[in-house]
């Protein structure tokens, strides 16, 4: 794909430079010499990134970077700013430009940083594909995620989808294990009739048993009449059991029966009932080593296990975050009836820095705080916990015991100190400076910003 660039600068000189430094990086450049002509040059082509000067006569950088997002709110604008106007630059930001560069920039940073916003497109163009399969009936269409782990569970759901056959769905709590057994029974023949399911944790034994195989009326105090159970109500769909692992030894063998004979037969009854389901089964434990200990059946697994597959940990599909973002941001804004924009590039590093042990679901509580406690509609790392913005902080080359919360307010001194090193080391070259301290560039600007270390400081 060519990468098109729009210039907007009233300095002849300067987007003679920008054109040679992005042509000889793969870019088609267009340039406009005025506000005005940028936005008559957006009004008849498209572009990818707009670098827009702030400084010109007339329309000036900010009144044109508000016509422009109003043209298109989702085209990424990078702002060009001299050192007096460092200020507005970041105010600039905070209405929706994606970064901003000191003029004259330097050529590997400019370079970077055009970069870094055409793979923002990208993911948005890439979102707002998702958004289109939504209206089309896919039936992974609650999946979020392009990463190689999450291609390949979308694959396996649209091959055994079809099926019949029985799936074990492994995977840590809060990757999505319900949303994949809600696709497999989306894309399968039985999708016109009911996805029942049990969370067999929730349950003790005694009434996880009657849940499942219902009752007859009498069968025991209280059961003053027939009540059917999940087999029977998903009669000709899908029944979906969550958290398979926790079920009591004794009740497996029920189960088993279910499954290879087809019939259960409801507490206190003698007449057994037919019984059509297709079996979706999950758990975020290694049943393997449960049979060892004793604490599942075998056989039952072999039943279970027909096809398995595993649903990735947030910390393997680093990739899927922004687009997770995006989806999850737009539901909790319609759920919180809180408008927010977008996020900044500061805030979405930090997400991606972070470990996620609770998983997406860890991810959606983070984003609904983040929402909520948000001055701006840009969500930004002043709305994240501590443990989120520290996550980056624990790679850097400083010793460990500086992590806990009793040394905090020397931590920043020692976080100061290492930048300038490093800095030092590098001849204030941000790309490489950021490589040396294993972060990206814009973890290092969000670092350099907060601790005041600007190219004039």
């Amino acid at each position: 794909m060519i990468k098109r660039l729009l210039v907007i600068d009233d300095e002849p000189g300067h987007r003679l430079m920008v054109r040679a430094v992005m042509e000889d990086n793969g870019w088609q450049v267009f340039e406009a010499a005025s506000g005005e002509d940028g936005l008559s040059f957006l009004g008849t082509d498209s572009v990818h990134v707009v670098l827009l000067d702030m400084r010109m006569p007339g329309m000036d950088g900010k009144e044109t970077l508000a016509r422009i997002l109003d043209i298109n709110p989702q085209l990424p604008v990078v702002m060009l700013t001299a050192y007096g106007t460092v200020g507005s630059a970041v105010e600039a930001m905070k209405k929706g430009a994606f970064d901003y560069l000191s003029k004259p920039a330097d050529n590997d940073e400019l370079a970077a940083v055009l970069e870094k916003a055409w793979e923002y497109s990208l993911l948005l163009a890439e979102n707002q594909n998702l958004r289109q399969k939504l209206g089309q009936g896919d039936p992974v269409q609650k999946i979020v995620g392009s990463s190689p782990a999450m291609l390949r569970v979308l694959d396996f759901i649209r091959q055994a989808g079809p099926s019949e056959a029985t799936v074990l769905v492994m995977g840590e709590s809060g990757t999505g294990k319900e949303l994949i057994a809600e696709a497999l029974h989306d894309a399968s023949l039985r999708r016109e009739k009911t996805l029942v399911k049990v969370n067999c944790a929730a349950l003790p034994g005694n009434l996880l048993e009657s849940e499942l195989f219902g009752y007859v009326k009498g069968a025991f105090t209280g059961a003053v009449k027939d009540k059917p159970g999940r087999f029977q109500l998903a009669r000709g769909g899908t029944l979906f059991l969550d958290e398979i692992g926790e079920m009591p030894v004794e009740l497996q063998a029920k189960l088993l029966r279910a499954l290879q004979e087809r019939v259960i037969e409801p507490l206190g009854s003698v007449r057994p009932v037919d019984v059509d389901v297709r079996i979706v089964a999950a758990t975020n434990r290694d049943l393997r080593k449960a049979i060892e200990q004793g604490d599942f059946r075998e056989d039952l697994f072999f039943r279970l296990n027909v096809l398995e597959v595993v649903s990735p940990p947030l910390r393997e599909r680093i990739d899927d975050i922004p687009l997770l973002v995006s989806r999850l941001v737009d539901k909790l804004s319609r759920k919180n009836r809180k408008e927010v924009r977008s996020v900044s590039p500061e805030f979405l590093d930090a997400l991606m820095a972070y470990h996620w042990p609770g998983n997406v679901r860890e991810l959606e509580n983070v984003l609904e705080r983040a929402l909520i406690l948000s001055r701006s509609d840009i969500l930004g790392p002043e709305s994240l916990p501590a443990q989120l913005l520290q996550a980056e902080e624990r790679r850097d080359p400083l010793p460990q015991r500086m992590v806990s919360t009793a040394l905090v307010p020397s931590f920043d001194d020692a976080e100061r100190e290492t930048l300038l090193k490093a800095l030092e080391a590098h001849n204030g070259h941000r790309e490489k400076t950021a490589d040396a301290l294993g972060i990206s560039r814009r973890t290092l600007q969000y670092k350099l910003k907060k601790f005041g270390l600007t190219r004039r400081s």
